[in-house]
């Protein structure tokens, strides 16, 4: 950091104290926790020396508040994927099944926002697509925190929801779909090239939130990568000019995990091994009615708070998914 030159490139030198930093935070935190330590044994012993109650019950306290602390530096441990600590784009798209579909769209949206700010993240809307009567029928959020991607992968896949529904007059039971998607957003060009040539572009007038800006100008972005197909769309900025970069960071992102898929699809095929389609496999399951459960597939985690979790309770789930994908 100290050689010349270092700012000249104000991206490259982000990303470089971006990972310094990753290195750096968990080095920190564990010295502090090691330190903490250290006085409460120190205090411990006071307290038992004066036979001093209060004082060993205000040990204790701090002891419990420690063990959650290194219980959440135990789980980076973890998150040593080569994106990890990147920030996430969580894309949700509704499921067939029209408003019932949408509107499960739209909690999982209010769910993943609560996770975000209990978590201390930021969170962008960089995509959002209102449903016809109710819900939405997909958004893309960009969020910003450390280890984002890390922990928001454990998130991938197909959500299912069982409840007696709102939309309902004759107060059936429905199941209803929404898939999440999450990929990490690249640093740079992350090895990834587009040739402009290869780029259709077209704007149009943003939907949704925006007050008297809204279907005002063709604000809105629309991105198609010819040689892939891939589409990505930005309305979350004022201007044309900022939705265009932010679309365009959302098709690198796009182009890198395709890359990634199509080498860990190579390497399965050498291995022999058989992958399931995403839309196809559910990964969790939350039920209403007629018992209350939140359960994920993969971990066999479940809780039968479904309110808590739906208010964003998501780390029980997350630390259990990162422990069973490490044992794989």
């Amino acid at each position: 950091m100290a050689e010349a030159g270092f700012w000249d490139d104000p991206d490259a030198a982000q990303g470089v104290i971006k990972k310094l930093n990753s290195v750096r935070h968990p080095l920190t935190n564990w010295r502090k926790v090691s330190d903490a330590l250290d006085d409460l044994e120190v205090l411990l012993e006071l307290g038992l020396a004066e036979e001093d109650e209060a004082t060993i019950v205000e040990v204790q306290t701090e002891l419990d508040g420690l063990n959650r602390t290194i219980e959440q530096l135990e789980l980076t441990t973890l998150l040593d994927g080569d994106h990890d600590s990147s920030d996430a784009y969580l894309t949700i798209h509704s499921g067939a099944g029209g408003t019932e579909s949408q509107d499960w769209a739209e909690m999982l949206f209010r769910m993943y926002s609560r996770w975000v700010e209990e978590r201390g993240f930021d969170a962008d809307i960089i995509d959002l697509m209102p449903g016809d009567e109710a819900g939405i029928k997909n958004a893309t959020i960009l969020i910003k925190g450390e280890n984002a991607f890390g922990y928001l992968k454990a998130e991938k896949g197909v959500h299912r929801l069982v409840r007696i529904s709102p939309f309902d007059s004759s107060g059936r039971r429905h199941t209803s779909f929404a898939s999440v998607d999450v990929i990490p957003q690249v640093e740079g060009d992350g090895d990834i090239t587009i040739e402009p040539a290869e780029l259709r572009i077209d704007t149009y007038r943003a939907s949704g939130a925006g007050g008297q800006h809204v279907n005002k100008t063709d604000s809105a972005v629309r991105i198609t990568h010819i040689p892939t197909g891939i589409v990505v769309q930005c309305q979350g900025e004022r201007s044309q000019h900022s939705n265009r970069e932010r679309a365009m960071q959302l098709l690198r992102a796009r182009l890198l995990e395709k890359k990634l898929e199509e080498q860990e699809a190579m390497m399965e095929q050498l291995r022999g091994e058989q992958r399931e389609i995403a839309w196809g496999s559910q990964i969790r399951s939350y039920v209403f009615c007629p018992y209350t459960m939140v359960k994920d597939h993969r971990t066999d985690y479940e809780t039968g708070n479904v309110q808590a979790v739906m208010d964003g309770e998501l780390d029980p789930f997350i630390e259990a998914y990162l422990r069973w994908h490490k044992q794989r």
